[in-house]
């Protein structure tokens, strides 16, 4: 290739090097080029495929392509031609920021046979930067009586070629007051100072405007400025001094963070504000030096506030400023080094150069699975690796270029011991104390179909309310195959079972795809209570596999019975009651009984007054029912009163009836003496007398309930499956139906609240007695309810003492899931 002599700053010296740029070499058995940085795209570099002996016309067939660790394509391969060409824009500068050396290290993969060359481009800088100052225009404040000799640091220029490229030299425009000195650091570095030539006069002159140029070493030589302006200041004549003017500190690059370097200390004469003083970084410090490191203005403390990285830099060069509060502010300026002490912090890293393809079972051993690369940011015994696999496991690392590897079988492989492999990769320095790092490769065995369906688990309970819609989803079962593909593809459908001779498809229905299961019918929990179905899991394999699960279907009781009134026993739908004028508030009027065909919440019933002749004269109680008067019978309130009570249950949706109540009120008759609220001692003793008896109720109750429940408890541990409704069940051969069943319910907010004796089997409509506690009444009761007239009250009796232990009274369990 051929270059124009005055591209990006070539001097006619250099060309007698251009024939041999491009000529190749092998340095460790690699192949290295030598290029300028910012060639045009489509650049010849060299001929890659004469150079690392493939032939031209193979390279095709074969796949030749090159990789980079950067991740970026900077160059390609013409295949036609096998020559190495640049593919975009190389910018030295973004690519190896300010290093002397930059090597960009390749990789050339190809196939068929699989082999894997390194080469490296070793990129040239050319002079394409000028210097720059980070600002165009900077202000500085000296007070007027400094003495001549004073220095004054200034922001330095960056310019970020290397060599004779980069920053050579400051000047400063011409003035009779200040010169220029350039000061070099350890590093190499050169910083600016503005020395005080001429002593200041404020009165004569309070203000300067200096043009500060950097120039750099190309040839022509580049250029940057900025513009100082520089105000004289009055008073305050002592600045801060340090007690070094170089401050030489070192640090761990492991140091934590908050960790204190050093502390800077500087003095100043004035008194007051004055003398007080402000540390800071110099207005020139860079960005990545106030990240890693902090200073308290304060005390002069510099500490860690980032993590270091001796990869990334090693040594850090920076000023700080002390500044008092004076009026003008003085400062003393001193500067700061630290080294930062290597430790093996880096761990090696594994990188992935193509991904794991399944492998067949059959494969034979040193089949390749995958291309493997390791490398290490560490230097010397810190970067050294060596590799690894995990033990146990029919796989091996075998070597190719420097840091590259490939892994491959190293014994027969079997699917139906081990589906697949997690191969772990270790990769492990020789650093004190070693660092180690490492990666997983999964890889697949290929199979056939060897694995049945799954369900998640054997069987499944599933509630269904009694009088649901038909064609509603009730659940959703799903079965999982390990094997892949159509081998997984599962379908459901419902074994052949029956219900009372009739197939358990004419009441339900399973989606084959999904699972979900649907209902056909609308069902009555009175006829069925339970159903059993089978599902079938069918995968499509060649040939098909399956497996079965079971699904217990659990009718639930529903809020469909509309309570009825037994009392007032009136002929019609009215019932007529009498009382006397004289009645006083309080007077109970009648009593007001209903009862719920229903179980559970559902059988509890509230009253309310729906309408009355006189709302303000009567009034129902919510739980009890009673009628009472709310204010004393006057002589303007109509002798007929008639109330219209409505009855509601505790269900959703709730369920209601009404009864009427006509009341005669008669001038003739005498009120009962029952207005305990006059008579305090008899009230005292009803109170007491009804407290003992409440005793007696709730002590009776209680270790009836405890008996009950001990026993269940028994009768329940004994069962395979666990149990949520337990039923008593009497042989007696004084009944004619043996299958009388009693079901005691308790609540959360006390002992046994409803009591219900069943008859008939489970599929069987339910005759109920039921004892109610309400907790609002004035008085406890108690109301035995039979809705049909096959047995007596005293029939009744008898079936609730036979719950004693004594009795023949034995124990049915219903497994609920």
């Amino acid at each position: 290739m051929v270059r124009s002599l005055h591209v990006r700053g070539w001097s006619w010296r250099t060309l007698w090097i251009l024939p041999f740029l491009f000529l190749w070499n092998y340095v460790d058995g690699q192949t290295r080029y030598t290029i300028p940085e910012e060639l045009k795209e489509g650049s010849v570099v060299g001929n890659i495929a004469k150079d690392l002996g493939l032939d031209v016309a193979d390279i095709i067939n074969r796949n030749l392509r090159i990789t980079s660790e950067s991740g970026n394509q900077y160059f390609t391969v013409d295949l036609t031609k096998g020559e190495l060409v640049v593919n975009e824009r190389i910018d030295r500068e973004k690519l190896c920021e300010q290093s002397d050396s930059c090597v960009l290290p390749l990789q050339v993969v190809v196939e068929n046979p699989l082999q894997l060359h390194g080469i490296e481009i070793d990129i040239e800088d050319i002079n394409d930067n000028a210097p720059e100052f980070h600002t165009k225009e900077s202000a500085l404040k000296i007070y007027e009586s400094v003495t001549p000799g004073k220095r004054f640091l200034l922001e330095k220029a960056s310019d970020p070629d290397v060599g004779s490229n980069s920053l050579h030299s400051y000047t400063l425009s011409k003035n009779e007051f200040f010169r220029l000195n350039v000061k070099s650091l350890k590093d190499g570095v050169k910083i600016p100072e503005l020395i005080v030539e001429k002593a200041l006069d404020r009165e004569t002159k309070s203000s300067h405007r200096l043009v500060l140029t950097a120039l750099d070493g190309g040839t022509p030589p580049k250029t940057g400025t900025t513009v100082l302006l520089v105000t004289v200041q009055d008073n305050n004549d002592n600045e801060p001094k340090f007690e070094s003017p170089l401050y030489k500190t070192t640090v761990n690059e492991n140091a934590k963070i908050g960790h204190v370097v050093i502390r800077l200390k500087a003095t100043d004469l004035d008194e007051g504000s004055n003398g007080e003083i402000e540390y800071s970084f110099h207005t020139h410090t860079s960005d990545s030096i106030k990240h890693v490191f902090g200073i308290n203005s304060d005390t002069g403390e510099i500490s860690v506030i980032a993590a270091l990285d001796y990869e990334g830099s090693k040594t850090y060069a920076f000023d700080v400023i002390a500044k008092d509060k004076g009026t003008p502010e003085l400062e003393g300026n001193s500067a700061v080094q630290i080294d930062v002490l290597d430790e093996n912090d880096n761990a090696p890293e594994i990188i992935l150069k193509s991904l794991p393809s399944p492998v067949k079972e059959n494969a034979p051993k040193g089949t390749v699975v995958a291309l493997i690369n390791v490398k290490d940011l560490d230097s010397g015994d810190n970067g050294k690796v060596e590799l690894s696999v995990s033990p146990g496991l029919p796989f091996a690392l075998k070597p190719s270029l420097d840091k590259h590897y490939s892994l491959v079988t190293d014994a027969l492989l079997d699917r139906e011991v081990i589906p697949e492999y997690n191969v772990e990769i270790i990769a492990s320095d020789f650093g004190t104390p070693s660092l180690k790092t490492s990666k997983h490769v999964k890889v697949g065995v290929l199979d056939v179909n060897d694995n049945a369906p799954v369900f998640s688990q054997p069987s499944y309970s599933v509630f269904l309310k009694e009088n649901n819609p038909a064609g509603s989803s009730l659940f959703s079962i799903t079965a999982s195959d390990k094997d892949q593909d159509k081998n997984a593809k599962l379908t459901y459908s419902i074994a052949d079972s029956k219900f009372q001779d009739i197939p358990a498809s004419s009441y339900f229905y399973i989606n084959a795809e999904n699972g979900t299961i649907y209902s056909m019918n609308s069902f009555d929990y009175e006829k069925l209570k339970l159903f059993k179905i089978t599902i079938q899991a069918t995968d499509q394999g060649t040939p098909s596999l399956s497996s079965n699960a079971t699904v217990h279907v659990f009718i639930l009781d529903q809020n469909d019975n509309v309570p009825v009134v037994i009392y007032p026993s009136a002929t019609g739908s009215v019932s007529h009651q009498r009382m006397p004028r004289s009645a006083k508030a309080g007077h109970l009027v009648t009593k007001v009984t209903a009862v719920d065909a229903d179980s559970g919440h559902n059988a509890w019933v509230s009253y309310s007054l729906a309408e009355a002749t006189d709302s303000s004269l009567f009034a129902v109680n919510l739980y009890t029912g009673e009628v009472r008067t709310k204010r004393s019978v006057s002589e303007q309130d109509d002798a007929s009163q008639r109330l219209l009570i409505e009855i509601k249950d505790n269900g959703e949706p709730v369920q209601s009836t009404t009864v009427t109540v006509d009341i005669l009120i008669e001038d003739g008759l005498h009120e009962p003496v029952s207005d305990i609220r006059h008579k305090a001692s008899e009230k005292d003793k009803k109170n007491s007398k009804i407290t003992f008896y409440l005793i007696l109720s709730l002590a009776s109750v209680s270790v009836l309930s405890l008996l009950t429940f001990f026993i269940l408890l028994i009768r329940c541990a004994r069962s395979s499956r666990d149990n949520t409704s337990c039923c008593l069940r009497r042989d007696s051969d004084g009944y004619k139906n043996p299958n009388r069943n009693l079901q005691i319910q308790l609540n959360t907010d006390g002992p046994i609240k409803y009591v219900e004796v069943l008859g008939g089997d489970m599929m069987s409509q339910s005759q109920s007695f039921g004892s109610y506690l309400s907790p609002m009444s004035e008085f406890s009761d108690l109301t035995m309810v039979k809705p049909s007239s096959t047995l007596d009250f005293k029939d009744t009796l008898r079936g609730l003492d036979a719950s004693l232990p004594d009795s023949a009274w034995t124990f049915e369990c219903q497994q609920v899931r």
